[in-house]
This record gives C-alpha cells, sequence and structure tokens, in this order.
C-alpha cells in the first residue's frame, strides 16, 4: 500500500525510504541534519566569508582563485553573482556544452558573465558523438540516461581547474531547493558510462570527457575542493529570478534544470512516461522541509501538467535519428539498471572510509558520500 511522508511529498515509491514512528520519511531527517551541518542566515553567511578568504589566500598570484560551472540556469546564475560580488572572488566561469543546450539558457549564460566581466572558457563535445552516447543509453533500457552529462561536467571542471592550478570549485547545488535524489532514480560514474556505450554505441569516446577513478582520485591528491556556497544561504527562489532578470536580463525557461533540451526530455517525458517518476517531488518537497511552501500547496503544484518545449519530442526523434515505433519502444522495453552493467559501485563501497574523509575535505560532494558508498546488497560483487 502506498504512503506518504507525513511531512514532505515522499512515498513509498521512493527508492529506499523508511518511516520514522511519526511518519516522517528518511529524506527528511537527512535534509535536517544538512541543515545542521550547512547553516544558513547569519551563520552561514559568517562560513561563507570565511570560506571567501580560504578561497582568496590559495588564489594568490593567480589569474583566478575559483572556478564555477555555469548553464544559464537559475542556480548556476545566482552563484555566480555570489562568487563575484558577495565573496569577493575572481572566478573563471566554466560551460560543459553537451549541443543541446536552449537558445534562452545560451543567452542568460552569456548576459550573465559579460554584465559581471567574469571570463567564460567552454568545453564543446562532438555532437555526434555526443547524439551516439544518449541514444546507446535509451537502447540499454536503463533510467540513468543524463548521467553522461553529470559525470562530464565533474570532468571538465576538474580538468580547468588542474591546467588553471586552481583549487576550489564552486557548484551550484542547493538541498534547501533542489531536494535529495535517491541512488535509486539516478546513478553514475565513468564505468558505467563505458560499460552502456561499449554495448549499444556505435562511435568511438573521443572528445566525451570521461573520469575514470584514477583520475578522479588524482584531482582529490591535487586538493581541488569542491564547495557549494548556495548550501550556506537560505533565499526564496522566485526573489532571484526577479533579481536576476532585473539585474542581467535573464529569463525563466519554464522549470527547474530544463534549460537543456535533452534534459527537459529526461524530466518533463522520459521520467513520467517510462517510470511514473515525477522529478518535480525533489524540489517541492524541499520547499515543503524549509517551510518555503506549505505542504498542500505543493500537492496542487505536482498536479500540474508539465512544462515541456513546443517541438521538443519531434526534434530529439530528428536529431537522434528514431521514429516514433523506436521511441515507444525505448519507453516500454524491459527496464535495466546500472546493477545490469559495470560499474564502480562495489569500489566506491570498499572506499567508504576514504571518500568520508574526502567529503570532510570538501574534496567531493558530501552527496557522493552518502549516496554512491552506501552498500547496495543487490550490486554484483564483481563491480
Amino acid at each position: 500500500m502506498k504512503y506518504t511522508c507525513s511531512r514532505c511529498l515522499y512515498d513509498t515509491t521512493i527508492p529506499n525510504i523508511t518511516f520514522d514512528e511519526h511518519g516522517i520519511c528518511n529524506y527528511c531527517h537527512l535534509h535536517d541534519s544538512l541543515e545542521i551541518q550547512y547553516p544558513s542566515e547569519k551563520q552561514g553567511f559568517s562560513i561563507l566569508q570565511n570560506i571567501a578568504k580560504r578561497i582568496k589566500h590559495a588564489g594568490k598570484g593567480k589569474k583566478f582563485d575559483c572556478i564555477v560551472g555555469v548553464s544559464g540556469g537559475c542556480d548556476s546564475s545566482y552563484l555566480l553573482y555570489i562568487a563575484k560580488e558577495l565573496m569577493g572572488l575572481r572566478p573563471l566561469a566554466v560551460h560543459f556544452d553537451n549541443t543541446w543546450n536552449t537558445e534562452l539558457s545560451t543567452q542568460n549564460m552569456h548576459n550573465i558573465v559579460k554584465k559581471l566581466n567574469v571570463p567564460l572558457e567552454i568545453y564543446t563535445v562532438d555532437a555526434q558523438e555526443y547524439d551516439d552516447i544518449y541514444k546507446a543509453f535509451l537502447k540499454s533500457g536503463v533510467a540513468d540516461i543524463e548521467s553522461p552529462t553529470d559525470i562530464a561536467l565533474a570532468s571538465v571542471l576538474n580538468r580547468v581547474a588542474d591546467k588553471h592550478n586552481v583549487k576550489y570549485v564552486l557548484e551550484g547545488h542547493n538541498f534547501r531547493t533542489e531536494g535529495i535524489s535517491p541512488l535509486g532514480w539516478l546513478y553514475m560514474d565513468n564505468r558505467y558510462i563505458e560499460s552502456v556505450h561499449a554495448k549499444f554505441g556505435t562511435l568511438p569516446l573521443i572528445t566525451y570527457p570521461r573520469m575514470p577513478l584514477h583520475t578522479q582520485l588524482y584531482w582529490m591528491m591535487r586538493r581541488i575542493r569542491k564547495i557549494r556556497p548556495l548550501w550556506y544561504l537560505s533565499y526564496n527562489k522566485e526573489e532571484i529570478k526577479q533579481f536576476l532578470e532585473k539585474n542581467f536580463n535573464w529569463h525563466w525557461y519554464g522549470g527547474h534544470h530544463l534549460e537543456n533540451k535533452f534534459t527537459a526530455f529526461y524530466h518533463s517525458y522520459f521520467m513520467p512516461r517510462r517510470y511514473g517518476i515525477d522529478t518535480r517531488l525533489l524540489g517541492l518537497s524541499a520547499m515543503v522541509r524549509t517551510g518555503r511552501m506549505a505542504r498542500d500547496q505543493a500537492l496542487q503544484e505536482i498536479k500540474k501538467p508539465f512544462h515541456m518545449e513546443d517541438g521538443l519530442i519531434a526534434y530529439l526523434k530528428q536529431r537522434l535519428d528514431i521514429s516514433s515505433e523506436e521511441l515507444e519502444i525505448y519507453l516500454t522495453q524491459p527496464r535495466k539498471t546500472y546493477r545490469d552493467f559495470t560499474t564502480y559501485k562495489k569500489t566506491f563501497e570498499r572506499m567508504r572510509p576514504f571518500f568520508w574523509l574526502m567529503a570532510k575535505l570538501n574534496l567531493i560532494p558530501y552527496s557522493f558520500y552518502i549516496k554512491y558508498t552506501k552498500p547496495d546488497p543487490l550490486c554484483k560483487a564483481s563491480q
């Protein structure tokens, strides 16, 4: 029987969910622990200022003292403003272009870097190669069709930081507005990407920015730290949108993560159609947990239709050269998971104490430690 958390919108369809005696889910408790570990308001601002001092000290004599990943989205745009104006840093904006950007997000990105006078470095992957990766993941039957972009972005940010000898990468995630994604909804690692592509891809991976484990460990040893400044801020996202619109000629693109065409397909079409998963639950539940939105209001919001750009599905079929019938096969074929492919999952589990230390030192995101090193009894020991 389906049961919904008495506090947020998560229910028994969420992987690895549990409830306490008050009917509150473990993800709410995780949120509360993050609130304590990463305070906001005055205490968070003070911590952020101290972080800025450390970044400036590490960046003395260098052209840049931090790397900021940008996409043209709300959070990354605001993060760049925070880095430059609130923290007083000298950021280099970096964008991974998987060639599926919307025109609006591209305009947003260029508008904000120009207004803030921040240099922008773009890594663009070969379009045919990347389309082949996406098509391979659609053929594979897994849910994680967006994981190649997440891995590639992390790789590019580290590559650029290493190239410029910059010790800090600022990331735009905010658990207070984006929520906490369950491991069963999205898994990613470089070996997984290569395993899926080796079986279903047709083109060699030449321009795709891989991130094998030894390279990931190398960047940790280079002490490239990952900082999420928005974790120390509590803000109203609607007010931030208005602020960006007024000051940077920035425009809203319709929904969280919808600044990229394939990402919009993933959130607004693929996951609801194939898995019955509404990823808007993440952000709406986060807003409820922080008191930014009443639970009843969130329940009404989740009933609204998904926002999707006109012609998006036709664009996807034409670009990936697939028919309507072929797409329907991808949406209805037997489901697979990362457990059906070669991954680093068991390695991550064996290295759990090491990654705990890396998270404490801000050399990996704390969310990586929480999700990826937790033992998965269903994962094959050979992986």
